[in-house]
């Protein structure tokens, strides 16, 4: 099968950006990571998740255990929202300590997984896509506001009545392109949010250092390279 256009622009920000983290990839440690995310930028939530590390917290029984004021202290660390990520927390060690088997259940089949996962809260919609597709192997793309406004000015999808609408059409335009390969898609994941969060941002997108300009329409145009049409001339 010849590599797709989105392939192709995979590659060539994986060569702008180099080799980025990937999410983690143990469930409970990749559950953790997302909730520090949410509202976070990258290098507040490495920070708390290296003091949770530091207590160390990043088991469901030693997160359990770990005094409440490191917990805060740690998690702070990661910016607003303690007690909406703590109460997240919290009632994520309980589900993963209920259910000792939930790793094994999201590495089997899809429905299953996605079953397992619904008691675990949410601070963004795109958590449980991110485990199913980082932690089960499951070919579930995760396509977050950055993402998701990457794929929409390349060109992948068209805006819907919510946010919500657009997030599916922007996935679906994605993954028709994306061959069945786990590492690719992981690769899609990681590489389309942090284009969107560094490069392709909303207000002001840094669109004449983006090496994906040549593909874009939407870059071109804000940078003057291609004229709107103009109204008729009357001679």
């Amino acid at each position: 099968m010849p590599a797709t256009r989105l392939v192709h622009l995979l590659e060539r920000l994986e060569g702008f950006y180099g080799r980025l983290k990937a999410p983690p990839e143990e469930p409970f440690r990749l559950f953790v990571w997302d909730v520090l995310s949410v509202h976070a930028a990258p290098a507040r939530r490495d920070a708390a998740m290296a003091a949770l590390q530091r207590i160390p917290a990043l088991t469901p029984d030693a997160m359990w255990r770990a005094p409440r004021g490191k917990l805060e202290a740690a998690v702070q660390q990661a910016g607003p929202y303690l007690e909406q990520r703590l109460q997240a927390l919290q009632i994520g060690v309980q589900v993963f300590r209920r259910a000792p088997d939930l790793p094994r259940v999201l590495t089997g089949p899809l429905a299953a997984a996605r079953r397992a996962l619904k008691p675990l809260p949410r601070l963004g919609d795109t958590g449980p896509h991110r485990m199913l597709l980082f932690s089960g192997g499951h070919l579930v793309l995760p396509v977050d506001a950055p993402a998701c406004r990457t794929g929409l000015r390349l060109g992948y999808g068209r805006p819907a009545a919510d946010f919500r609408g657009t997030v599916k059409r922007v996935q679906h335009a994605l993954v028709t392109e994306l061959p069945p390969e786990v590492a690719i898609w992981r690769r899609a994941a990681i590489y389309l949010s942090h284009h969107g969060a560094a490069t392709c941002v909303e207000a002001a997108p840094h669109c004449s250092v983006c090496p994906l300009l040549v593909d874009c329409a939407d870059g071109q145009r804000r940078s003057g390279l291609v004229r709107r049409p103009g109204p008729a001339r009357v001679n």
